[in-house]
């Protein structure tokens, strides 16, 4: 049951970080952004612990899945924003 929360809360931290950051270069479809959600949770539980926020076996929350979701956004918008290129 766990990996199923984890699925339903990256969802909905990756469809709110995208609100918070729209534009041109960010992902689009039900599977990149529960992607982009559950690797924000991911970067923020990474984050957390190597700053001391976090336990050895604590995760990030919803809060700190959306600000983890919005930074990988962020990265992933300058990367396509640097691969588009013109003929």
């Amino acid at each position: 049951m766990g990996i199923l929360w984890t699925i339903i809360i990256g969802f909905l931290a990756g469809v709110i970080a995208k609100f918070i950051m729209p534009g041109p270069n960010e992902p689009s479809g039900f599977i990149l952004t529960t992607i982009l959600g559950i690797v924000g949770a991911f970067v923020a539980t990474f984050i957390g612990q190597a700053v001391g926020w976090y336990g050895p076996n604590q995760g990030a929350g919803f809060i700190g899945a959306i600000v983890g979701a919005v930074i990988v956004l962020f990265i992933y918008g300058f990367v396509a924003s640097r691969r588009t290129t013109t003929y």
